[in-house]
């Protein structure tokens, strides 16, 4: 015993991307950075996710000045992102070129720790932005898409792990979006890669509070071997956010485990995003308590109150629980994807056109490609009559191979198409953000010499739509809500799906 388990902080990202929209804007940041910076954290994840479309979209943020100032303010800390692999930060996959580019340029503007996932565990879409990682020389984690279905299994996780680590991940993470880590899966998966991989294989645990019983998970994923928990300071904590630090730490009192952290920079923490939250209070989550049915829906939290109040509003929450119902068959239907950016989005608004037009009437463009295979494979088999469906739907066959090699050579033509915006900066940071939202970025370029906007106190929250949200590439951004109208007879629904 005695070990000391590290931890990352989540609060300058997910923390507040859970809670408040991702709406916080670098202002309220940046006062308390040198506190965070000589808390003692083994990492600070301050990038990636949803916070780079939430800089262009909503704040008037150059997203690459955020991180060039997080380096500035943060000299002592891994700065750390999450990154979803071959889709970067945008929605759609990017070729290989523009994979190795964007890598490079986080790596040069101050990126230290690239956490890559894949939102269906498809590790042929981990693989490229990993060697481009170590090319840098920077932390290359290999990262497992948590969930629950009738054919995951411990075994399965840890077979995953093998491979991230046989591709040259220096650290594993368990990626828990919708609070479905139980304690006894914890232990069970954390022991079987120290088992599988070598005792001395990092392995980061990453939860959501959602459901209220993921501290114990953590406990039980340290007992197991845990290197890293992620935990998020306790002024921007719980509900669909993630675990307290300050929880955490006195967790550990008397059990032989410590933390490196300094109780009393964490109070500092604590008081500033205290001072800072009610600013955000109209992006503030619906859900403030525990929401154990997750378990059994598999819907993660902000989904399940996004869906709820829309469908109230239209009049047509009678059928929520037919939603609710209907998650879990498109999932199946689907080959048991996990729930998380962008499968969450695309299987759950597919479950509402379900529910309100008839089973599989309608048929979004992004589910399509999921039957299809083009946003890569699953682990279950997919139902044969919706691929038919989708094959009719898209007018394309389904495809086997790795989705990336279907692109062809698109940086040259990117480029051309950013420079001749007006105030694109010709940078290859501005063709890397006209590369991901290319609808959203002439507006930011435009706008961007008027400085960044705080959005907090904004008297009504923003809500995107379906032609402002659009990136051109007949697919949405996942930052920001995905407004549908739906017309049955003569009433129109409005519905809208949050990302997760």
């Amino acid at each position: 015993m005695g070990r000391t388990v590290d931890v990352t902080e989540l609060v300058l990202r997910d923390g507040h991307q859970s809670l408040l929209a991702t709406r916080m804007a670098l202002e309220d940041m940046v006062p308390i950075c040198e506190d965070i910076d000589a808390a003692g954290y083994w990492s600070v994840e301050c990038w990636g996710g949803a916070t780079y479309d939430s800089c262009i979209r909503f704040l008037n943020e150059d997203p690459w000045e955020r991180l060039r100032e997080f380096r500035r303010l943060m000299p002592n800390s891994r700065l750390q992102m999450l990154l979803r692999g071959q889709n970067l930060l945008g929605y759609r996959h990017y070729e290989d070129a523009v994979v190795d580019r964007f890598v490079e340029k986080s790596a040069e503007n101050g990126m230290d720790v690239f956490r890559v996932f894949d939102a269906l565990n498809d590790v042929r879409n981990i693989k490229r932005a990993m060697e481009a990682v170590r090319r840098t020389g920077k932390h290359a984690q290999g990262t497992i898409c948590y969930t629950v279905s009738p054919l995951h299994s411990v075994a399965d996780f840890v077979d995953m792990a093998e491979q991230l680590c046989e591709m040259g991940a220096e650290s594993i993470c368990i990626k828990d979006m919708a609070a479905l880590l139980k304690p006894q899966p914890a232990y069970d998966i954390v022991k079987g890669i120290k088992e599988r991989c070598g005792a001395d294989t990092r392995v980061h645990v990453h939860v959501h509070s959602t459901t209220g019983v993921t501290l114990v998970s953590l406990m039980k994923a340290i007992e197991a071997g845990a290197d890293v928990v992620d935990t998020s300071i306790s002024s921007l904590s719980l509900g669909p956010g993630h675990n307290p630090t300050e929880s955490l730490v006195e967790m550990l009192e008397g059990t032989g485990y410590k933390t490196r952290l300094d109780k009393d920079r964490l109070l500092r923490i604590k008081d500033h995003f205290a001072t800072v939250r009610p600013k955000y209070a109209a992006f503030e989550s619906n859900i403030v308590g525990v929401e154990t049915e997750i378990f059994d829906s598999q819907i993660p939290g902000g989904m399940i109150s996004n869906m709820e109040s829309q469908l109230r509003q239209q009049d047509a929450g009678d059928r929520l629980r037919e939603v609710y119902a209907e998650v879990p068959r498109v999932r199946q239907d689907a080959g048991y994807p996990p729930l998380v950016t962008p499968s969450s989005q695309i299987v759950g608004t597919q479950a509402v056109f379900n529910v309100l037009m008839g089973k599989y009437k309608v048929m979004t463009g992004e589910f399509a490609d999921l039957m299809l295979g083009y946003y890569g494979a699953t682990l279950g088999e997919r139902d044969p009559n919706v691929i038919a469906r989708a094959i009719e739907h898209a007018k394309k066959e389904p495809i086997t191979c790795r989705p990336a090699d279907t692109l062809t050579s698109e940086w040259d033509n990117l480029r051309s198409q950013a420079i001749a915006l007006d105030g694109c900066n010709g940078t290859d940071e501005d063709v890397l953000t006209y590369a991901m939202f290319p609808q959203v970025a002439p507006g930011f370029f435009g706008t961007r010499a008027e400085g960044p906007k705080n959005v907090g106190a904004s008297p009504v929250a923003t809500t995107g739509s379906a032609s402002a949200a659009s990136n051109g590439t007949g697919k949405q951004p996942v930052s920001s809500p995905v407004v549908y109208d739906i017309a049955i007879g003569e009433k129109t629904h409005k519905v809208t799906v949050t990302p997760a």
